[in-house]
């Protein structure tokens, strides 16, 4: 069923848009063409994207702020472009809020470790933690926003406490009170879940935790791809998110945070352009944004981030919302004719982001993910999706999925729409996908080998190319750098 003109609040020209998109024209096994359902894992990338990274490599390649040359200024340029880009996105207050991270762990990890030695007596919601402070999370997060601190709690002796779950996937908050108290520090969560999809009252919860002094830290990474993000408007004094989920590339995130925390926090790491002067002594250090920014930055994958908020903002951002809730709400539809099955988190689309996870009653989860493949699958069309116990989150466990080892309900999550033909149940297991090697069945050599790629024309040493940018985004920018 087709959905593009018979649903309310899709994005217009959605075949362009598709278009924007080279991968989606691959075929996969069996000739089927390509659907792509994993985008909360990682989102593919539009031709702008792609043509930036290249363009930059080819013409403007060096390192920043220390090469004098040419290059060099083009290259920081660039740079310092797409802090700006951010800081756009974000409606950051400051451009020197915004920190450039490997991706949004590490930008987690930046805060939860330099509130060890922080400087500062909480008066501005920052300082060092110790013994007898709290530092409150939620169950619904991802490992890399409780790992962090609970490094930081067994380190300091503080204490670290969280949030539950509601049975319809939402965070508890009845016992807000008794969390939140004159002993927390920090109150860190997410803003919408990747796995039950919830979109999470963060304003609330902000406005609750400043109250009592806390510094709230946002994970945006799954917000950030399908709604306006407005940092002050967030209430938070801290946001991060990664680029490889807007679609842009991996190895690079963003962190944002108020003036105040940046000075109070110390540097991350040590090294490069972090410095303002070194002795054999002492040094000195930069400020923020620099001195969070140590060694050589990933370059290119600004250049790259630069692009693919530019191209969301194209889009709109609130244009995309409206289409991920039209198409939420067109999933969840679906999936409720579906014998057995059982949406996890809310059953409305305005609640949620665009990853929805369910459980199909008596189907393991490697059983589940043979309906996804092209010789098995209602879908038809070769699909890409998750169908394992995800490492996402606290709340498997909570919910019911066991250990790996053991038989667990399936969880898929799905981000852009959903087959909702009912699975068939008659066939034995070894007849579903018979014959195909799926992704973890068979770890090493035994699986089914890569297809060799074409080879590829090899394009002269110096031979100008000009960025081939179809349909959206502005190519522009990356032409005046030139």
């Amino acid at each position: 069923m087709s959905t593009e003109g018979t649903l309310e609040g899709l994005l217009p020209d959605l075949e362009v848009i598709r278009k924007d998109f080279p991968i989606l024209s691959r075929t996969l096994a069996a000739g089927q063409p390509l659907v792509y359902l994993d985008s909360a894992n990682t989102s593919q990338k539009p031709q702008v994207v792609i043509d930036a990274m290249v363009d930059h490599l080819e013409r403007h390649n060096a390192n920043i702020a220390r090469a004098m040359h040419q290059l060099g200024a083009e290259a920081t340029a660039a740079y310092e472009s797409a802090r700006d880009a951010v800081a756009a996105f974000l409606n950051a207050p400051s451009r020197d809020e915004v920190i450039f991270t490997k991706n949004a762990t590490e930008a987690l990890n930046l805060v939860a470790q330099t509130l060890a030695w922080a400087e500062g007596d909480w008066s501005q919601r920052v300082g060092r933690l110790g013994p007898g402070d709290q530092v409150v999370i939620t169950e619904m997060e991802h490992h890399s926003n409780i790992v962090p601190w609970q490094l930081l709690t067994e380190r300091t002796g503080a204490t670290l406490r969280w949030f539950g779950l509601t049975d319809d996937g939402r965070l508890d908050l009845s016992d807000i009170d008794e969390l939140l108290t004159e002993r927390t520090r920090v109150v860190s969560l997410t803003w919408v879940s990747n796995t039950l999809g919830t979109i999470n009252p963060v304003v609330e919860i902000a406005r609750r935790a400043h109250e009592v002094g806390a510094l709230v830290v946002l994970d945006a990474s799954q917000a950030a791809p399908q709604l306006p993000v407005d940092v002050p408007a967030s209430g938070a004094d801290v946001v991060v998110f990664t680029g490889h989920k807007v679609v842009g590339p991996t190895g690079i995130g963003a962190l944002w945070a108020r003036a105040e925390v940046l000075d109070a926090l110390p540097p991350f790491l040590g090294g490069g352009e972090m410095i303002e002067t070194v002795a054999m002594e002492r040094s000195t250090y930069a400020q923020a944004p620099h001195k969070f920014e140590a060694g050589t930055p990933p370059i290119v994958e600004a250049v790259g981030l630069e692009a693919a908020l530019g191209y969301l903002s194209h889009l709109g951002m609130a244009q995309v919302q409206r289409h991920e809730q039209a198409i939420t709400a067109y999933a969840l539809e679906g999936l409720a004719t579906v014998p057995g099955l059982t949406v996890l988190g809310p059953l409305e689309a305005e609640a949620r982001g665009g990853a929805i996870a369910f459980e199909l009653d008596g189907v393991h989860p490697t059983m589940s993910r043979r309906f996804w493949t092209p010789a098995a699958s209602p879908c038809g069309p070769a699909t890409t999706a998750r169908s394992r116990r995800t490492r996402a989150s606290a709340s498997s466990p909570r919910r019911g999925c066991r250990p790996t080892s053991t038989p667990r309900r399936p969880r898929s999550t799905p981000s852009s729409t959903a087959c909702t033909t009912p699975a068939r149940t008659s066939e034995s297991p070894d007849e579903r996908g018979a014959g195909l090697a799926l992704p973890g069945d068979h770890p090493g050599p035994l699986q089914a080998p890569t297809p060799p790629r074409p080879p590829r024309a090899v394009r002269g040493r110096g031979a100008p190319r000009e960025p081939d940018v179809r349909g959206r985004g502005d190519p522009a920018r990356a032409r005046d750098r030139r």
